[in-house]
């Protein structure tokens, strides 16, 4: 008689680990969620690359038209290039890009080219911030895309530089 109560007591007992322990198919489910939360977060840090100038806060705001070039010089640092078409020309050239997961390639996010112009006296003439906007050369301070000419000719082979890097 004792032995059909141990027996029973097993039975009881057994049933009940056995159903607390989580079965087959919901280990292998929390592996994978567990795996997936850890590439999501890992996609979530994306990595930012700077290259060429780093323009300082607020710079251009600081350079007035009829400004010097060596004030130029001094807020604005060495120009990445000099052009003289009409005049001197400095130009800043910088741009961004990311990449979502360290094995994948970089994608450019932001090109710009800075340009200061300066008329005969070395005196700022124009400013003017390019950059890409909907695949054409476009001025972010007038607002206005460069029409043909040289400073185009210049201009667009620049982009077409820092693009295939």
């Amino acid at each position: 008689m004792q032995e059909d109560g141990v027996r029973a007591a097993m039975t009881i007992s057994s049933h009940i680990d056995a159903s607390r322990r989580p079965r087959r198919g919901f280990r292998h489910l929390r592996a994978a969620l567990t795996v997936a939360a850890i590439c999501l977060s890992l996609g979530a840090c994306a990595e930012q690359y700077q290259k060429g100038y780093i323009m300082p806060i607020g710079a251009l705001e600081q350079i007035p038209i009829g400004a010097s070039q060596d004030q130029v010089l001094i807020v604005m640092g060495t120009p990445s290039t000099v052009a003289t078409l009409s005049g001197e020309v400095f130009y800043y050239i910088s741009q961004r890009a990311e990449r979502a997961v360290a094995f994948m390639p970089q994608k450019v996010t932001d090109q710009r080219v800075v340009a200061i112009y300066f008329d005969k006296n070395r005196k700022v003439n124009r400013l003017a911030n390019y950059g890409l906007q909907d695949g054409k050369i476009f001025d972010f301070i007038s607002r206005t895309t460069p029409t043909s000419g040289q400073e185009m000719s210049y201009l667009t082979p620049l982009f077409k530089l820092i693009s295939s890097r």
